[in-house]
């Protein structure tokens, strides 16, 4: 249960901190991280026994502008190109300014993380995820989010920033001027504690989780697999709906039309910007699969069976072996081999006259440089080959992406546009940069939330806790 009192702040805690941050997956280490490196105390609750969260789930993928890892490989890329393209991809629904801010701030705090914190951050090279128009993808080597998540643990126990695990935050605590006091959070033995804070940051992520509130702000996709951490309950939205805060973009959500089945791995979509293609039970193509793998759940799920067949061939298996998940994914035997389309057609129960017409489309489409029908583009060096693989895929919910509304700084604005005292949100708990529904998802969005707006946010929360002491 989540509830908020509004006390008037004199309830006694049994101990105070200048900044206290609820949820330990990236955004909130991060930004206690940047909190800590202020010179303050600071704590990170976790409801779990062992700081997961989505990041967890996630490749590990943070889009970034202008970082020495793009000068490198000689990739040429700015904030000002970064912005553009979060905003083509979301049609221009997001704040423009929040935006701007995430994109020229990107490059500094991955170069933070990585020179401060050890975080050994790559650029991934070879291909463009829908939407991109760079490379500008950093991940950790092995292309996991467990990867990543590990690293900014290590990276909070050489920093000596508190992580709390197993306390569920129940109750904010509220003065008659909506300065959040404190806290009451559950441990695993019943035992209620409470903790004072100047500063507080939401980095709790979103409410995948919770079935009522995807029903209410996500009705379409009430139905669908959620294929996201079981901890994302929607209480940064509940406490914000009580305390009168603004929340934005409630439809927005990523998705994935790319989740084995029945193994329930993720596969990248990797596969598909390399050459690779969805069909259904027909064996036709249903749509242009370079639009963006988040839009592309809804149409997987709508297919009969809700599910589809990636198919690809030996030179994109070879490329996507450098992905952790896709070798979990070939080892318990969701990745499928056939020398010929017959022998793929009679494997999969797919209709061999349907998949001969779709291979000879998309041959004459790459023949002919023309868009197909879908208004994707097939190059020659992309034609598949015997042999083919495959995997049979389903579409799956992640993760929303609206919340509560915020400024450039993590500050939480209340439905008026005043910021509140000492409330802040990143990741998401906070409204995100993918606009409204399900097609503005640009892949890398969520972590881009999280990793660099939980620095601003935890900077912010420093400075704030810092002059309520000055």
């Amino acid at each position: 249960m989540v509830t908020l009192k509004t006390d008037g702040g004199h309830i006694g805690f049994d101990l105070s901190l200048p900044v206290v941050v609820i949820g330990a997956g990236a955004c909130g280490l991060v930004a206690g991280l940047a909190a800590k490196a202020r010179g303050l105390d600071v704590v990170v609750l976790e409801r779990d026994a062992e700081p997961r969260g989505s990041t967890f789930m996630s490749s590990g993928f943070v889009p970034a502008a202008d970082t020495r890892f793009q000068r490198q490989a000689g990739v040429e890329d700015s904030a000002d190109i970064m912005a553009a393209d979060i905003q083509g991809k979301n049609h221009g629904q997001a704040d423009p300014d929040i935006v701007a801010t995430l994109a020229s701030r990107s490059g500094a705090v991955i170069e933070w993380l990585a020179d401060q914190h050890g975080v050994p951050f790559e650029l991934v090279q070879g291909f463009l995820y829908p939407g991109h128009s760079r490379l500008r993808m950093h991940c950790t080597p092995r292309r996991t989010g467990e990867e990543l998540m590990a690293c900014l643990l290590n990276a909070a126990r050489a920093a000596e920033l508190d992580v709390l695990t197993q306390a569920r935050v129940t109750t904010l605590h509220v003065d008659d001027g909506n300065r959040v006091r404190g806290l009451t959070y559950l441990r695993p033995d019943g035992a209620e504690e409470r903790l004072g804070c100047d500063t507080l940051v939401l980095a709790c992520n979103g409410f995948g989780g919770n079935p009522d509130l995807i029903e209410r702000y996500i009705p379409s996709m009430k139905d669908a697999l959620y294929f996201g951490h079981e901890s994302n309950q929607g209480e940064a939205v509940r406490w914000g709906e009580v305390l009168g805060a603004s929340l934005k973009d409630m439809g927005a959500y990523q998705g994935h039309g790319s989740l084995a089945w029945p193994h329930q791995t993720l596969i990248s979509w990797a596969l598909m910007m390399q050459g690779g293609v969805q069909v259904n039970r027909l064996g036709e193509r249903f749509s242009n699969e370079h639009g963006g793998y988040s839009e592309q759940a809804a149409r997987v799920i709508a297919q009969p069976e809700g599910v589809a067949f990636n198919l690809y061939d030996g030179r994109i298996h070879e490329q996507a072996l450098a992905f952790e998940d896709y070798r979990n994914a070939r080892d318990t035997g969701a990745v499928r081999t056939f020398d010929s389309l017959e022998a793929l057609s009679e494997g999969l129960g797919l209709p061999l006259a349907a998949l001969r017409g779709t291979f000879a489309e998309m041959s004459a489409r790459a023949g002919d440089g023309e868009p197909d029908r879908f208004g994707r583009r097939f190059e020659p060096v992309h034609r598949l080959t015997p042999p083919y693989y495959a995997i049979r895929v389903t579409g799956a919910l992640f993760h929303t992406q609206g919340g509560l509304e915020i400024d450039t700084r993590g500050r939480v604005l209340d439905t008026g546009g005043r910021p509140f005292p000492n409330l802040l949100a990143a990741g998401g708990a906070a409204r995100g940069v993918s606009g409204a529904g399900d097609d503005g998802y640009m892949s890398g969005n969520g972590l881009l939330s999280a990793v660099v707006m939980g620095a601003l946010a935890g900077d912010t929360a420093a400075e704030l806790a810092g002059a309520s002491h000055g």
